[in-house]
Formats: structure tokens, C-alpha cells, sequence
């Protein structure tokens, strides 16, 4: 039988820190057989999504994206999510796109920073501000307690907006200052073109870069890049995908030599001194959506 899961059922019992742990974990198993397909039409972009884990099972993840939706008061993203059980291909569960897309996106960077940044980091820095800064905001407090954040956005409205909605928030008055400042600033912008430069780059910090997801975009620019040590969370889904790294790549800015570890490889995703600057740029393949659809159909039916 098919369960259903909506978004508020599904999210009662999710935990940032026990989802990031499953994540974790769902590498240790072999690695993930993906595949991925894009059309597009202008800005507007039809991603399908698929993964195959043995002994987890096969996701199917489809979703539109249209960035001038919001002009219009609809959603920028829709889509849907199915779980298919490994051992005969069942159709498990038909999940809430939002929720599964939620949880992944955010514990992907989670389970980045727990093993890049500094234990100790107290500064977080949001660059952009909606829905996906929302949710990292409640991903990086679970990991990070006593941390302070400061939200940045083009629009300042929207940072005025989501700092009024947190209580520990407040609004970056400049984005070079607020950069320079922080112990781990993470990104989640729509940008096509690079706006964070490797020059305002501090000993110690953790960059987690999450917005590009198609070849034309990226956020960080090739000195931000050639600084840090270089991480991502698939070569797979990464590599030859998305320009955030493809692009300095193909210029030949970086090498591939130059990026690290995926998660694959936890013994190499590690902060070796107190002042690495590490990168970790969240793709977030098919896989991790399988990965994030089992945790969930998982706690809802522990719950």
C-alpha cells in the first residue's frame, strides 16, 4: 500500500540533526546510480530526477522551476517526489515535493558543515532570503546553537522580512562587512553571475554555496575558489552540471584536482587546520533526494 505524505505530516517528526546523520550514513551504502535531465525554456527549467541506492531503493523526483512566478504570486518551484521500496520496485510513498526539496536541500549543507566548518563558529551569514534561507536558518541553529545570524538580500524588504520573523536575525547593513565577519556564510541565490568575491574570503571560514543548480549560474567568483579548499557534495552531480564549478573549470581557474572530496569520501571531507577556508557546493542529486524520501517515510511511520 501507498502511503501519502503530506508537508506538515511528514515534517513532524524530522530532526535536522538525525536527518543529516542519514544522510551520512546513505553514503556509506554503494554508491548511488543517477540519472538526470533538463530542458529548458528561456529561464524557465524542467528538472527530472533519478537515483537508485541497492538497499535503500529509486526516487523519482520532477519539478518545474519558473522564476518569474513570484511576480505573479504563485511558486517559483512544483514538482513531485516518488519512493519506490528496493527489494520490488512497490511504489512506497508519493511524498510532498516541498518537504522532501526542504529537508534535502538544508541537511545537505548541514552535513557539509558539520564536517567542514569550525565546530566553534558562532557568526552565520545568509545570503538571500526566502524560502531555502528559512530553512537553513533552522538547519545551521540545530548544528550551531549558540550561533547569531545576519540575513542579506538584494531586495531588502525580503531580509527585513525574514529577520522580523526570527528572533536571532538581524539585517546586514553591507555585504562586504557582514562577509568579512562571519565564521560560515552560506548562499542561496537565484544569481547568474558572480557576486561573492574570493578577495573578502577570512582564515577560518566555511563557504557553503547552494543557489546555481543549472550552467549558467553561479555565486561565487574564481578567486573564492583558488582561496579555499574545495568540496561538493557529488563529482557527479556537480562536475560538468553546474557552473559554479564547471565554469572555472572550463576556464581553467581551478582543476580538477582542486576539488577535494564529495561526501563519498568522509575521511577526506575534513577541516585539516583552524584556518582552512573550506567551500562546499551543495548540488543536490537525485540521490540525496532518495536519501531525504527514506528519512522521512521512515519517522512517519515511527511516528
Amino acid at each position: 500500500m501507498t502511503t501519502l505524505i503530506s508537508f506538515e505530516d511528514g515534517e513532524k517528526n524530522l530532526d535536522w540533526i538525525g536527518l543529516s546523520d542519514a544522510l551520512a550514513a546513505g553514503h556509506a551504502l554503494p554508491k548511488a546510480a543517477i540519472s538526470d535531465s533538463f530542458l529548458y525554456r528561456g529561464k524557465d527549467t524542467l528538472l527530472v530526477r533519478q537515483a537508485w541506492i541497492d538497499g535503500l531503493g529509486v526516487a523519482v523526483k520532477a519539478a518545474t522551476v519558473f522564476p518569474d512566478n513570484p511576480t505573479a504570486d504563485i511558486p517559483m518551484i512544483h514538482g513531485s517526489v516518488s519512493l519506490f521500496d528496493d527489494a520490488h520496485g512497490d511504489l512506497a510513498a508519493i511524498i510532498d515535493f516541498h518537504l522532501v526539496t526542504k529537508w534535502k536541500t538544508a541537511g545537505d549543507s548541514l552535513l557539509g558543515a558539520r564536517r567542514l566548518a569550525r565546530p566553534d563558529s558562532k557568526k552565520i551569514l545568509i545570503l538571500g532570503a526566502g524560502v531555502v534561507a528559512r530553512s537553513l536558518h533552522a538547519a545551521y541553529s540545530a548544528a550551531f546553537p549558540e550561533a547569531q545570524f545576519t540575513v542579506w538580500n538584494r531586495t531588502r524588504a525580503n531580509a527585513e522580512a525574514m529577520a522580523a520573523e526570527l528572533s536571532n536575525v538581524t539585517v546586514a547593513e553591507d555585504l562586504e562587512t557582514a562577509f568579512k565577519s562571519a565564521d560560515i556564510v552560506t548562499s542561496a541565490t537565484m544569481s547568474t553571475e558572480s557576486f561573492i568575491k574570493g578577495d573578502w574570503l577570512q582564515p577560518g571560514q566555511h563557504l557553503d554555496l547552494i543557489g546555481a543548480y543549472r550552467p549558467d549560474m553561479r555565486e561565487a567568483d574564481d578567486t573564492a575558489l583558488q582561496r579555499a579548499r574545495v568540496f561538493v557534495d557529488s563529482f557527479d552531480t556537480t562536475i560538468g552540471h553546474i557552473g559554479e564549478i564547471e565554469k572555472p573549470l572550463q576556464s581553467g581557474a581551478i582543476t580538477r584536482g582542486d576539488i577535494l572530496a564529495d561526501h563519498y569520501q568522509p575521511d577526506l571531507m575534513a577541516r585539516k587546520l583552524d584556518d582552512d577556508i573550506t567551500l562546499f557546493k551543495n548540488g543536490g542529486g537525485a540521490h540525496m533526494d532518495l536519501m531525504t524520501s527514506h528519512y522521512i517515510l521512515q519517522q512517519f511511520h515511527a511516528g
